[in-house]
């Protein structure tokens, strides 16, 4: 047993109770069903000599459970609390907002509660996050015709200086440069694997992993190189839809992504993801058999290369690629996850 775990004894009375101070600290496998409960499941309570427990899902699943359908554990962690909802569609809403700390204790929050909440889950503070989101609706304005100065005033600044300074802290050029350049706006995707990272242009969809991913930032690096562009926590209108759509995906619901995509890579490379996007759901091929279909048997190794380089996880599905002999090989988000992602399609085909 994992020695970060309390010892069994408490852990099976926290089951029996559903003692939701638990939460979070372990998960519990049935060995009788073959599925994982948190420890507040309504579910009949198992004997102990029928239970395993994990401190995480990640664990969990690498033992072969499923997720309970009861309770859910492989739940969007890091979702708005409702505590916090009403700021943040006031936010949406008036992206431009400036709120201090008095701001919100008038709103009858905390606002230390705000920045634990905002360091935990977008790795800033609010006051950053809210700083950011005006620098990028203000570079919007910029690039399609706003003078500088009137976006300076717009998004709440006194002085043009203040402005500059906080524009080219935040983007790495000057305001005046806006439309010269090309931003790729970020944020998180809440999954039940684990959030990831997405980014995106005007046009669509180009980044989309899981945030401990190996080697992400040599892939935000390429990224930035291949647009000619600067990445930035913004909201972005391809946002909505994207969440939306992948959330179907791992209720099960959504077999296909509609959500438009800007991929930006080699030509073989192209090639490679253009044919990943014709795997159906549910179904999975070898590196040999994409190497056919691109026309070029002898290029499994290349195949492989460029399936790690895939920037859009599950919409273009590397997933679903598979060794010759059917075991899972070759997932940059980890091959618990892949399994998770097959059995999941395989479950809802």
């Amino acid at each position: 047993m994992n020695n970060s775990l309390p010892d069994e004894t408490t852990m099976y009375q926290a089951l029996l109770n559903k003692d939701s101070s638990f939460e979070g600290l372990f998960f519990v496998g049935v060995k009788t069903t073959g599925i994982f409960c948190r420890p507040t499941c309504n579910a009949r309570k198992p004997k102990k000599e029928n239970v395993e427990f994990f401190p995480s899902t990640r664990e969990a699943l690498l033992n072969g459970y499923r997720p309970c359908k009861l309770c859910h554990p492989l739940g969007y962690q890091g979702e708005i609390p409702a505590w916090l909802k009403t700021v943040m569609d006031e936010i949406d809403n008036q992206p431009d907002l400036r709120l201090k700390d008095s701001d919100l204790k008038r709103r009858g929050i905390d606002p230390n509660r705000v920045r634990r909440w905002f360091k935990k889950n977008h790795g800033m503070t609010f006051q950053t996050y809210l700083r950011t989101l005006r620098i990028s609706h203000a570079f919007g304005r910029i690039k399609y015709g706003e003078k500088v100065i009137e976006a300076a005033y717009e998004s709440g600044y006194e002085s043009l200086s203040g402005f500059t300074e906080s524009f080219k802290k935040t983007t790495g050029f000057s305001p005046i440069k806006s439309t010269q350049n090309l931003m790729i706006m970020i944020t998180r995707i809440l999954t039940p694997l684990g959030p990831m990272l997405a980014g995106a242009t005007e046009e669509g969809i180009c980044l989309l992993e899981f945030v401990d991913r190996r080697m992400l930032e040599t892939q935000l690096n390429r990224l930035k190189k291949l647009f000619k562009a600067e990445l930035i926590p913004g909201s972005n209108k391809h946002f909505n839809k994207l969440d939306k759509q992948i959330k179907e995906y791992f209720d099960g619901t959504r077999k296909e992504f509609t959500v438009p995509l800007v991929i930006a890579g080699t030509a073989f490379q192209k090639q490679v993801w253009s044919a990943l996007q014709t795997i159906s759901y549910g179904e999975t091929r070898s590196y040999k058999e994409q190497a056919e279909i691109i026309g070029n048997p002898r290029a499994i190794r290349a195949v492989a290369r460029a399936n790690g380089d895939n920037r859009i996880a599950i919409i273009i599905p590397c997933h679903r690629v598979i060794g010759a002999n059917g075991e899972l090989v070759g997932y940059g988000g980890g091959l618990w996850r892949k399994r998770y992602l097959l059995n999941l399609e395989a479950e809802n085909s």
